[in-house]
């Protein structure tokens, strides 16, 4: 019995060696009112007593959101953060970032949406990109957790510098961006704030509107804490004369330890992908004939997926996987870091 006892000690501290927060990443986290203002429905906006945490509620009055105070050309943005949980079908809680209430119509965004389930049903969550107003290009990717996200608090971040993009939880990149030639201006260029919100979204976000936001659960709260900014604070409208002031702070953005990518982090990525990545752009080959230039195919992810980028259930194999995997998700049970 201690033996195996030993031996679980060793293996959980292995998992968490291989899986650590983004906690390990030299960034330095601010209090809210040093960098965050509210957006919309300041009575549901929770601050701590010190600060450093705050509560977006959503009622049956409003939801709630913050935004930082500046733009930032170029950076890295990250929380930790904590849905709601019970009941949450019809709910987003987003964390993104855009500059969309200046360029409404050429915008820049880009994109954590985790989207509500009802009781008994995993959350699952999205990420975006939009260069220069390319809306009607949407570049989005639908996952599954390998946690419950209600349950402990995890960290999301998005990396955005000259020439690459990157989204974590954790440590773990789960999806990385290349900037090419061939974008061209669908890669986001202007100055970007870093914005979070929960909000009533009924008509889309669970089984294409047929489950509602039941406000009997009501209020429903996500949490923030750890709040990171960290690149140059500028003034769009000089950056896009043609303003310099931020290079060197892109200078050392590019040489921070999480822009690049390591090869444990690679193996995480893939595994990441290939397992809980439900829908992907890339591989969806009635919408896009020819994959976006940014997109790389992977031939083992790409075996996975039907022409509409969603998973393909043939096979006696894949069909007893996924209906594992949807008894673990029923049971609530999100599996653990060590299945990434």
């Amino acid at each position: 019995m201690d033996k195996l006892i030993y031996s679980l000690t060793i293996l959980l501290l292995h998992v968490s060696s291989c899986y650590a927060s983004s906690s390990s990443f030299n960034i330095s986290t601010i209090p809210f009112a040093q960098g965050f203002t509210p957006l919309f429905g300041e009575p549901n906006i929770i601050r701590s007593s010190d600060d450093q945490s705050v509560q977006l509620h959503l009622n049956l009055n409003t939801g709630s959101g913050f935004k930082s105070s500046d733009l930032y050309n170029h950076g890295f943005f990250s929380a930790k953060i904590k849905l709601p949980s019970d009941y949450t079908a019809g709910i987003v809680v987003a964390f993104y970032t855009t500059n969309q209430q200046i360029f409404s119509k050429t915008h820049d965004e880009l994109d954590f949406e985790f989207l509500g389930n009802i009781k008994g049903k995993a959350w699952r969550f999205q990420t975006n990109t939009y260069g220069n107003g390319s809306v009607h290009r949407g570049r989005e990717e639908r996952y599954y957790l390998w946690f419950d996200p209600s349950k402990e608090y995890h960290n999301y971040s998005i990396l955005w510098t000259t020439d690459k993009i990157i989204f974590y939880i954790d440590d773990v990149p789960i999806r990385e961006i290349i900037r090419n030639d061939a974008m061209g201006a669908d890669f986001p260029s202007k100055p970007m704030g870093l914005y979070a919100t929960i909000w009533d979204a009924s008509d889309w976000a669970t089984s294409g509107g047929k489950y509602r936001v039941n406000y009997k659960y009501a209020p429903f709260v996500a949490e923030f804490t750890d709040l990171v900014l960290q690149g140059c604070a500028t003034d769009p409208l000089e950056e896009v004369v043609g303003g310099g002031a931020c290079e060197e702070k892109n200078d050392q953005l590019a040489m921070a330890d999480f822009t690049t990518i390591t090869p444990r982090q690679k193996l995480a990525m893939k595994k990441f992908r290939s397992k809980y990545m439900y829908y992907s752009y890339c591989y969806d080959t009635v919408r896009y004939p020819v994959p976006p230039p940014e997109c790389v195919i992977d031939p083992v992810v790409r075996r996975l997926f039907k022409e509409t980028g969603r998973p393909k259930f043939d096979g006696q194999h894949r069909n007893r996987r996924f209906k594992k995997r949807a008894q673990v998700m029923s049971a609530r049970n999100y599996g653990n870091q060590e299945d990434v």
